[in-house]
């Protein structure tokens, strides 16, 4: 049955696909076709493990074009399942692009898909309303990779029981999913990343007994933030252009989507419209841009990606006020504690924390800086327990930290009240 979609979905489809495809053509251009092709080889090569700068591998080219190209696949499942393209969607969008730059490859994500795509089956909902979850739930996907590939088990072996593993996490997670949302009540806007690190660390266990490789060092390159930063201006340019197409006079919506919480789950497209939405999406990314060149980190395959997910959760959950108390907290965690500032895992702390926002809109500036301030110490740990399986590990990390840190404000909140009924999300989302 073809589903009919509004003008502003199908503008936001196609400036999502024409942004993966400016990745693929930006890197045809940058670098020689051949070695282009050469370095998308060794970027599906399986030995890729959390965390793996693509661009390190594979060159700015081969790993602009492999983003592009996954970006534009999950696309093409938006278009053809006619799942709805709203405010998660978009995160979603982004986020596989940001992702598939050091993680996500055109090969490891379809086992995990395919074990969502058979729960909706066994539960018999329509593909559309799982496409997201299914793209989410990639989080994953490097336990394909580590299974089959990287195990001391014969591949006739290893390849069958990599599969079949990730295909049975994939039907799990979105029921696991639902659950684990109420632990921290939408106040981390990375559901999946607390469910996939739960998963993950369970599987690491498992896996651990069986002689389980030590996660290989980080590949954290330098020496192309021109072409990265040229690519991030061509993403802001296009999201400002887009929103002032839709709508011709945003600035009102705009202004007021700032007192919104970014509480999950929480769809500012349909609370705040299509302009003042790409307009938000387009100044966190200014914003977490900004931040990067301030403290002077390098532009990579990760903090492409991690700027990336911000300008797409700028959809859904945060805005300028909301993610602001984030940065400042992971800088006073930085400072404060024998870590620099353009320490990868503080970089990454910084970018990806920013899905504590919900804590600065609800509660204030300071339980989002206290967040922030947690972060940069919960990250540090929570990546040993999933052995880098788990591409979302500041998620799981935030998952904790907005679990524990809600209760507490939530208790104090009530109390000021006076009232023994505090605001809670009603809607679980499955993402």
């Amino acid at each position: 049955m073809k589903v009919a979609r509004t003008r502003e979905e199908r503008i936001l489809l196609k400036l999502i696909a024409g942004t993966a495809l400016a990745f693929v053509i930006a890197g045809f251009i940058v670098q020689p076709p051949q070695s282009v092709l050469l370095g998308i080889g060794h970027i599906l090569s399986p030995n890729n493990i959390l965390v793996t700068d693509f661009i390190e591998l594979g060159g700015v080219g081969g790993a602009f074009a492999q983003a592009g190209l996954l970006t534009l696949v999950g696309c093409a499942l938006y278009y053809l399942t006619g799942a709805k393209v709203d405010g998660a969607a978009v995160g979603c969008l982004y986020m596989l692009l940001g992702f598939a730059l050091f993680g996500k490859t055109l090969i490891n994500v379809w086992p995990i898909m395919l074990g969502v795509a058979l729960y909706a089956r066994y539960k018999r909902e329509p593909v559309r309303e799982i496409v997201t979850v299914a793209i989410f739930a990639t989080a994953l996907s490097p336990i394909f990779t580590q299974v089959a590939f990287n195990s001391a088990l014969s591949r006739w072996i290893s390849v069958p029981l990599g599969f079949f593993l990730c295909v049975l996490l994939g039907f799990v997670i979105p029921s696991i999913a639902r659950q684990l949302f109420r632990a921290h009540n939408g106040f981390t806007l990375y559901n999946m990343g607390f469910v996939a690190g739960i998963l993950g660390s369970v599987v690491v266990a498992v896996l651990s007994s069986y002689g389980l490789r030590a996660q290989p060092a980080m590949v954290w390159s330098s020496g192309s933030d021109k072409q990265i930063l040229v690519m991030i201006v061509l993403i802001l340019v296009s999201l400002v252009a887009a929103g002032l197409q839709i709508e011709r006079n945003p600035w009102k919506a705009y202004r007021d989507l700032h007192r919104q919480t970014g509480q999950a789950p929480t769809d500012f497209l349909a609370a705040s419209g299509f302009g003042a939405t790409l307009l938000n999406m387009a100044s966190v990314g200014v914003i977490a841009t900004c931040y990067v060149l301030f403290i002077g980190a390098d532009l990579n395959g990760p903090v492409l990606g991690g700027i990336v997910s911000v300008i797409g959760f700028g959809a859904c959950g945060k805005h300028s006020l909301n993610i602001l108390p984030i940065f400042v907290g992971v800088i006073l965690g930085a400072l404060l504690k024998p870590y620099g500032l353009t320490d990868p895992a503080v970089v990454w702390a910084a970018l990806f924390g920013t899905c504590l926002a919900p804590m600065a809109g609800r509660f204030g500036p300071q339980w989002g800086i206290l967040a922030g301030f947690l972060l940069v110490s919960v990250g540090q740990t929570t990546g040993v327990l999933s052995a880098g399986l788990n591409l979302y590990g500041n998620g799981f990390a935030a998952g904790l930290i907005a679990s524990v840190l809600s209760a507490v404000a939530l208790s104090i909140s009530k109390q000021r009240r006076g009232t023994d009924q505090p605001q809670e999300v009603q809607q679980v989302p499955a993402a």
